[in-house]
């Protein structure tokens, strides 16, 4: 499997012990897209799919980004940075046209930096959430959850036990999504409806001279 760093930080010990947030990311069902559609044709969605998630990286000064395969795998220096890359990633794939849609696992702690690459159970939690996420769904540690806090633009389900491959104790994670809008109030609402009738009757100029005559 091909793999390649692209890396602006850490680069010294200290930085290698410290906690980090992972971030692991694949297209969901590219093993049978390839086999059905060709190599080369895989190969097309998967560079497409590194493409779009570079895009997002690279606004993020700490952030690095690995390709593997059909996947992705991010080191974040914050928790609430990695978990908006998170959900920015699942919408912007979501957004390309004939694209497998994507999953995304998201965990936090210390992890060893060797050789340009990272190790550790942080390092494995995080690929096996992204195992256990369904399609297009970003899932989260409640230690990463709780380590982002209050995210803007982004919505924390309940927590839910995990039991990830090779882990013996189940993880607690939680689905995140993109935050719903707040609630329009009820004044505002109201004179959004009056516009809209008010557009309605100026397209009808007869109705209009009624509508207006009655009010008065």
């Amino acid at each position: 499997m091909h793999t390649c760093w692209y890396s602006d930080t850490v680069t010294n010990v200290e930085a290698a012990i410290a906690p980090h947030a992972f971030v692991f990311a694949d297209l969901v069902g590219y093993t049978a897209l390839a086999a059905v559609h060709g190599d080369e044709r895989a190969a097309d969605v998967a560079t497409r799919f590194h493409t779009a998630v570079r895009g997002l990286v690279h606004r993020e000064a700490d952030a690095e980004i690995k390709t593997l395969g059909d996947g992705v795998m991010l080191r974040v220096g914050d928790p609430g940075r990695a978990v908006r890359l998170g959900v920015e990633i699942t919408a912007a794939v979501a957004a390309l046209e004939d694209i497998p849609a994507v999953r995304v696992g998201i965990h936090t702690g210390p992890a060893v930096h060797r050789d340009g690459d990272w190790y550790g159970t942080t390092v494995n939690v995080a690929s096996r959430l992204c195992d256990a996420a369904d399609s297009g769904q970003v899932l989260v540690s409640d230690a990463a959850a709780v380590a982002a806090g209050p995210t803007p633009g982004v919505d924390f389900g309940a927590p839910e036990l995990h039991r990830l491959k090779n882990l013996t104790a189940p993880i607690p994670a939680r689905a995140a999504q993109p935050a719903a809008p707040p609630p329009v109030p009820r004044r505002t609402e109201l004179r959004l409806a009056l516009a809209r009738l008010r557009e309605r009757l100026e397209a009808r100029p007869c109705l209009a001279g009624q509508w207006m005559q009655g009010a008065h």
